[in-house]
């Protein structure tokens, strides 16, 4: 929680609810909140030793800085996400057309960018967060589309939010799913539960391989800029159709008061969880 770990990568649950700006909403994710995973990113890309000879395939890669980071190391990447304005965000990034092998797509399915002539990819990515949502049906349709293009034994790689315990966000995100209420059956924010990630690779038919946490602290420098950050990941959308944003930014408020520090900036500690699979 994108998501997408965050959502958006970390959670976007098909289009836009009404009074959602997607084009703000994509610049404050890509300005704000995508940084946060960074040592996601990070972790993962040391771990799996992304480099030259990589082949990776970016599902739901939003505005792109995880496929910049692979990109930068040596890698081929390709990102597949259906979301027009956080796609003109990555191509400002990776520029489809510079010295970076990169590669852009704008599709509702990974298959719909297949191409005959692609050699099988040796890297898989999920970003968007397990438990990020109420159900994972939209991921295990895209992992379905996805892993015929992946080369036997590769990783696969999927996240979530850490033990609730250990996220300080998780007392923000419960705002979400309070707001949320009055929409019976909406899809919002609920705490991870310990073997998420893997009943979604089990789903898959792949075969875990190996997991880890990382800590992604959010970091921002005002109230204003976490509210805006948080709203962009998605996970506040059905409080937003519940409610309006203007309710949900005072409520938002509210809950970050115990986190904002002497000098107004916003802090709040959270652990990552990443589970690598293979495809047999």
């Amino acid at each position: 929680m994108t998501p997408t770990l965050v959502r958006e990568h970390l959670a976007h649950a098909g289009s836009a609810p009404p009074r959602v700006n997607p084009r703000k909403r994509a610049r404050d994710w890509s300005e704000i909140q995508e940084r946060m995973l960074l040592p996601l990113h990070e972790t993962v890309h040391e771990r799996l030793e992304v480099g030259p000879g990589t082949r990776l395939l970016g599902l739901s890669c939003g505005s792109g800085l995880a496929l910049l980071l692979a990109a930068t190391k040596g890698a081929a990447v390709t990102g597949v996400d259906s979301r027009t304005e956080h796609l003109a965000l990555a191509r400002e990034r990776l520029d489809p057309d510079g010295p970076l092998d990169a590669r852009l797509v704008q599709a509702d399915s990974p298959a719909d960018a297949a191409d005959d002539g692609t050699p099988p990819y040796t890297l898989v990515t999920a970003y968007e967060t397990v438990g990020a949502l109420d159900d994972c049906a939209d991921l295990d349709e895209t992992l379905a589309a996805a892993l015929p293009l992946a080369a036997r034994g590769a990783a696969v790689v999927l996240a979530g939010w850490g033990p609730p315990e250990r996220c300080a966000t998780s007392t923000v995100l419960r705002v979400a799913a309070k707001l949320a209420e009055p929409l019976r059956g909406a899809r919002t924010w609920r705490p991870a539960r310990r073997d998420d990630l893997e009943e979604v690779a089990l789903r898959a038919g792949l075969r875990p391989d190996g997991s880890g946490r990382v800590a992604c602290p959010f970091g921002y420098a005002d109230t204003d800029s976490a509210v805006r950050g948080l709203v962009s990941t998605g996970l506040f959308d059905a409080a937003v159709a519940a409610t309006d944003r203007k309710q949900v930014g005072k409520e938002l408020t509210e809950s970050l008061h115990p986190y904002r520090r002497p000098d107004g900036t916003v802090w709040m500690p959270n652990v990552f969880r990443y589970l690598i699979a293979r495809v047999p």
